[in-house]
C-alpha cells in the first residue's frame, strides 16, 4: 500500500480546512441559454455566516450565476449548466438531490416584493408547512413569530397578520418576502437586487437586516449599487462579460483592485 507523502496529507488538510470556511463553492461553471454562453468557467467560493457582493454592469452575468445557486436556471428553457456546485460539499446538481429540498436550504428573495396573494400568515407559514416543519397550530405560530421578528416586521404586523400581505409597502413587502425565506430554516439566502424597487428608508432597513441575518446565514447579493456593496459584504465578486474578473475583501475591492476593469467600473468609467 501506497504511502501519502507528509507533505501531500499536509496539502490534502490544508485544502480540507480551507473548504470548511466555504458553505458553498463554484467550479468552472459556465451557463448556457441555448446556443449562447452566459458564462464562462467561473471559479467562485462562498464563505459561511459571510454577505459576498456580486457586482458588475447589466448583463454580465451576475445574476445568472445567483440562480445557478439554488438551480432557479432549471426553470428556463433551453438553459444549461456546466461545472460543478457544492453545498457543504454535496454537488448540487446531482441527479438525486431533490430540488425543492434544495430551495429549502438555499432561499431566495427576488428583486421585486412578490409576495403571495394570501394573509401575512399565510405568507410565512406556507413553507414550514408543506415541508412539515410544524406538527400543529401552535408550532407554526411560533415559526411565523420568529421569523416576522428576525425579518424585523413583528411589531409593524403583529395585529395585522389575517391582512393580506400584498397591503403592506413596498420595503415592508419585502421583509415579509425574506420572513417568507427564513421560516423554512435555510442555510443560504441569496438577495437577487433586493432594494433595487425601493425608497431610501426602506433600503437602509433591509440593508441594516442584512447585517443582523449574517450571524444566521450566508448571504450572497446581487446588486447594483457601489455604496450597498460596499455597506453591506465582507467579500465582492466582480463580473464583467460572463467573466469572474476578480473577488477579494470588500474592503480591498474598493480601495485596491487588482484589475483594472474593476477599478474602471468602480469609478463609474463604465456600466
Amino acid at each position: 500500500m501506497n504511502m501519502m507523502s507528509e507533505a501531500a496529507v499536509e496539502k490534502a488538510l490544508e485544502q480540507k480546512m480551507t473548504e470548511a470556511n466555504y458553505k458553498m463553492m463554484g467550479k468552472d461553471v459556465s451557463v448556457y441559454y441555448g446556443e449562447k454562453r452566459a458564462l464562462f468557467d467561473v471559479n467562485l467560493n462562498v464563505r459561511e455566516n459571510t454577505v459576498t457582493a456580486l457586482i458588475g454592469p447589466s448583463g454580465c452575468g451576475k445574476s445568472t450565476f445567483l440562480r445557478t445557486l439554488n438551480r432557479m436556471n432549471d426553470t428556463i428553457d433551453g438553459c444549461r449548466v456546466t461545472g460543478k456546485i457544492t453545498l457543504d460539499s454535496t454537488d448540487i446538481y446531482d441527479p438525486s438531490i431533490d430540488v425543492v429540498e434544495l430551495r429549502a436550504r438555499v432561499g431566495m428573495v427576488f428583486q421585486k416584493p412578490n409576495p403571495f396573494p394570501k394573509s401575512i400568515y399565510e405568507n410565512v407559514s406556507y413553507g414550514p408547512r408543506i415541508h412539515g416543519l410544524a406538527k400543529n397550530k401552535a408550532d407554526l405560530d411560533v415559526i411565523v413569530e420568529q421569523s416576522l421578528q428576525k425579518a424585523g416586521l413583528w411589531n409593524e404586523v403583529k395585529d395585522r397578520l389575517l391582512e393580506s400581505g400584498t397591503g403592506l409597502s413596498g420595503g415592508q413587502q419585502q421583509r415579509l418576502c425574506i420572513a417568507r425565506a427564513i421560516a423554512v430554516s435555510p442555510e443560504v439566502i441569496l438577495m437577487d437586487e433586493p432594494c433595487s424597487a425601493l425608497d431610501p428608508i426602506a433600503t437602509a432597513k433591509i440593508e441594516e437586516l442584512i447585517h443582523e441575518l449574517r450571524t444566521n446565514f450566508t448571504i450572497v447579493i446581487v446588486t447594483h449599487s457601489m455604496q450597498q456593496a460596499a455597506r453591506v459584504s465582507q467579500r465582492t465578486a466582480m463580473f464583467h462579460l460572463g467573466l469572474l474578473v476578480e473577488e477579494n475583501d470588500t474592503d480591498k475591492m474598493f480601495t485596491n483592485p487588482d484589475d483594472q476593469r474593476t477599478q474602471d467600473y468602480i469609478m463609474g468609467r463604465f456600466g
